[in-house]
């Protein structure tokens, strides 16, 4: 019989311990998580050396399904507060994560899940220092819920933001786009999609690592929910520039694209998980192009476009014959329990 979540898993009792020891400890081997803390204390010292500014970030994720092609809720996780710190400069450190848990959860699917968010961990270079773990009744959440928090450093000279964002700037993104909003609704199976698409999932800290030491950046953004078209509308707004895209340099899976106009979806608007949107000076923009198609995480890379000084800043988007639309902020979400 497979053995499920139950009740006594949250309740602090032998059922949790147990779980906390045989799942949670076994796959993330932490120090810190090892001394079973209320929580981590971590030493300041090497932190200190490596940057002036901390910087914190937490998310929440409620993906459905849990499972799919090229990740799962607990890749997700971790590698949306890793790339929520990498996109401001910083330098991952910890990461804390909350479990909310569905009674009758299978157990060799939870085990599956934490396996999958520790070896993400690895692979980005940071540790979960501290978690917690909760069980509700069966139908008071979808299976699994995960929150992760995490800390990052931010190097001296590292000065990256909307403000940054300069007229003559060009717009790069590190490869296709709507991957995973269309990953996803593949996977939910409703509309009898066929195809092999998967998932874009990705930490992004060791590619803009490269990007940084390649040349000047002055703002990055990961487009997670709202895609592209959320990204540029916020940089327009904050920066207060015109941002104009060109649609004929928009890298885009064919699979995406007939999803897209199958289902009349904008893949600009479309979530990622593992693509960003940055903003570099035309001087230094080749540099960084050639070092993100350098890395894995960004050999389909390409400049989608450039910022210009208005009194109306917005997004626009020139066409395959010189016309241009408006690319507006998104209005509510094209499809639900993306992330």
């Amino acid at each position: 019989m497979t053995e499920r979540i139950t009740l006594a898993h949250g309740s602090g009792g032998q059922a949790m311990q147990r779980l906390i020891r045989d799942c949670f400890l076994t796959q993330f081997d932490s120090a810190e998580l090892a001394l079973m803390e209320d929580q981590a204390q971590l030493p300041l010292a090497p932190m200190v050396e490596q940057g002036d500014r901390l910087a914190f970030a937490t998310d929440s994720f409620v993906v459905d399904p849990i499972e799919f092609p090229g990740g799962d809720i607990g890749k997700l996780a971790v590698c949306g507060t890793v790339n929520d710190l990498a996109v401001g400069g910083a330098l991952p450190h910890s990461l804390s994560v909350g479990f909310i848990l569905e009674e009758g959860l299978p157990l060799e699917q939870l085990e599956r899940l934490v396996r999958s968010m520790a070896e993400t961990a690895r692979a980005a270079g940071v540790r979960i220092v501290t978690g917690d773990t909760k069980v509700v009744h069966k139908g008071s959440c979808d299976k699994i819920f995960i929150n992760t928090s995490g800390i990052g450093v931010i190097p001296a000279a590292r000065q990256l933001g909307a403000r940054q964002v300069r007229p003559g700037d060009k717009i790069l993104v590190n490869g296709t786009l709507g991957d995973h909003g269309a990953a996803i609704l593949q996977a939910r199976g409703e509309l009898a999609l066929s195809g092999t698409l998967e998932s874009d999932c990705q930490p992004l800290n060791g590619l803009i690592e490269a990007m940084l030491a390649a040349g000047t950046v002055h703002a990055m953004r990961d487009a997670t929910r709202g895609g592209v078209a959320a990204v540029c509308n916020e940089i327009a707004e904050v920066a207060g520039h015109r941002l104009q895209l060109k649609e004929t340099t928009l890298p885009i899976h064919p699979q995406v694209r007939g999803i897209s106009e199958i289902l009349g979806l904008d893949p600009l608007l479309m979530a990622n998980e593992g693509k960003l949107v940055a903003f570099v000076p035309a001087e230094h923009a080749d540099a960084v192009l050639a070092a993100m198609r350098a890395h894995p995480s960004g050999y389909d890379a390409a400049i989608i476009g450039d910022v210009s000084t208005t009194d109306n800043p917005q997004v626009l988007v020139e066409g395959l014959y010189g016309t241009c639309r408006q690319l507006l902020m998104p209005v509510g979400e094209q499809l639900p329990r993306i992330c």
